[in-house]
């Protein structure tokens, strides 16, 4: 049987300014799930990249007093170099201003749909958030200011081409509701299907060569107008593929792919589950099978925003508190639901609890004692019955869980169930104390002996298998959690410290065994 195919993406961020913790988070989320999928045995493409062709972009090289160009490479190359820092596993990374595929997609994207008589030119005057690049209506404002940014829209009137969304109005609402089109949470879904209900109004998808200061990708057939970045932008999951220019990568994973997974943030999610799902049915073209929308991180409550200020820099974040504490902290602490409070004090705690206090306290006490007990060896015991230790009942029980929870987009849940193994191997090793039992086999007792036996073999075997299931959230904690456990020459490695502490005053968790 042929192993499905799952395309992976995440929004494409406009290169404004350096990368933020804030999509940090989306990129993490992706590279999990597609580290996830890959070890279950699915074919994996994942694709991150930057959203260059933005007034906003423009902008900010104007203030910068650099050319636009060499303004966008530069913060570019930045969002692509995260690769390192956060352990990202990307297939192809595509850059909207450069990439010679993204051009010839969305020029052959926008005359599919003018093909279909959904496009057509007129005049309009409206409220425009050059943040959110989009039009607003006065009822849509907060206070006459744009709810994401808190900023006064500009009053702009000029000739565009404009897309016919009304007419897929009722397609949208039966896609979603039917779950074809699949949004979670469910939350977000009950939001997209109440706008539906409002009503869709037909959205200007070009802007005037002169107000987009000459940048972009001009619409075909008129050099006076330049397509709007938003279609040019989620242009970017087709034309990475090669559409338009007849590469069978396109048919390969959005023709014929099984799932078409786009992760997305609570404030484009209008763009993803509306105005794209209706481009691709004007075009013609298969819809993506599934919207994945995370909330926000915040700081001081105030969203992480290049344009409010609030940055936290993801690399330099890594480079002081380790690539394992950053990604465990966004998969960890991070709801499914609801924005979360960012704090360097709450990674180091986080961090410390749980990678030198439990993960690394508990690889550390059970290597020590297969050292102590058995000479470095671990046994190779008779297959455990499942009723003789619940360790043995959890770890078979994990891999289901962590599926079922991150089918659900609940990164935290997944992790919740793989915590059990931690939690339930220190239960194991108060219960049986293997110290005793190891001074019982020391007079002689067989019975003692077939047990420690099977205790430090299912520990061991525990250890490994939560090495295997954190590999997709923390791959480096995970190799080296499994390094530990890997025998040289029949011989497990001697018992390290695996997880340094962050914080200098924090008081160290007692490793090794009883002596009693």
């Amino acid at each position: 049987m042929t192993a499905p195919r799952r395309y992976i993406t995440t929004t494409i961020p406009y290169v404004n300014a350096r990368p933020h913790l804030g999509f940090a988070l989306e990129l993490v989320q992706a590279d999990t799930l597609a580290r996830h999928h890959r070890r279950r045995g699915e074919r994996v493409r994942l694709l991150s990249g930057t959203d260059d062709n933005s007034l906003k972009n423009v902008l900010a090289a104007e203030a910068a007093g650099v050319d636009v160009q060499s303004f966008v490479d530069r913060n570019a190359d930045a969002f692509a170099a995260l690769r390192g820092p956060l352990a990202l596993s990307f297939d192809d990374f595509i850059r909207t201003s450069s990439d010679p595929r993204h051009r010839v997609g969305v020029e052959r994207l926008w005359r599919r749909c003018a093909a279909s008589g959904d496009l057509y030119r007129k005049e309009y005057e409206g409220l425009y958030c050059v943040g959110c690049e989009q039009f607003y209506t006065p009822d849509e404002l907060v206070d006459g200011r744009c709810g994401e940014h808190g900023t006064e829209p500009q009053l702009v009137a000029e000739e565009n081409w404009f897309f016919r969304l009304s007419r897929y109005a009722d397609r949208l609402h039966r896609l979603i509701s039917s779950g074809d089109l699949r949004i979670e949470p469910a939350a977000r879904r009950n939001e997209v299907l109440a706008l539906v209900e409002r009503g869709l109004h037909d959205f200007s998808v070009s802007r005037s060569h002169s107000r987009a200061r000459g940048w972009g990708i001009p619409v075909p057939d008129d050099p006076s107008q330049v397509v709007y970045v938003w279609w040019d932008a989620l242009g970017n999951y087709v034309t990475s593929l090669g559409y338009g220019t007849g590469d069978s990568t396109y048919d390969r994973w959005w023709e014929a792919g099984e799932r078409r997974v786009h992760l997305v943030g609570k404030g484009v999610v209008r763009f993803h589950a509306v105005y794209w799902p209706a481009m691709l049915l004007s075009a013609g073209l298969p819809l993506p099978t599934d919207i994945l929308v995370h909330d926000y991180l915040t700081v001081d409550g105030r969203k992480i925003s290049k344009s409010a200020g609030t940055t936290v820099d993801p690399a330099a974040l890594a480079a002081t508190h380790g690539t394992d504490a950053v990604r465990w902290w966004l998969l960890r602490d991070v709801p499914r639901i609801g924005d979360a409070d960012f704090t360097p004090d709450r990674l180091t705690t986080r961090a410390d609890a749980d990678f030198a206090g439990g993960l690394g306290n508990l690889v550390h006490r059970i290597v020590t004692m297969v050292h102590r007990f058995r000479g470095g060896i671990v046994p190779a015991s008779a297959p455990i019955h499942s009723g003789e230790l619940a360790l043995v009942d959890i770890c078979r029980q994990v891999p289901g869980l962590v599926d079922a929870a991150l089918a659900d987009f609940d990164f935290r849940r997944a992790l919740h169930a793989v915590w059990e193994i931690v939690e339930e191997a220190n239960r194991c090793i108060d219960a049986t104390r293997p110290w005793e039992l190891a001074r019982e086999e020391r007079k002689g007792d067989g019975e003692a002996a077939r047990q420690l036996d099977i205790v430090l073999g299912t520990l061991v075997t525990a250890c490994r298998v939560l090495a295997d299931e954190l590999s997709p959230f923390v791959p480096d904690a995970a190799a080296r959690i499994a390094g530990q456990l890997t025998p040289d020459e029949g011989l497990l490695p001697a018992a390290q410290p695996l997880f340094p502490r962050l914080r200098e005053d924090a008081q160290p968790v007692r490793a090794g065994v009883s002596s009693t």
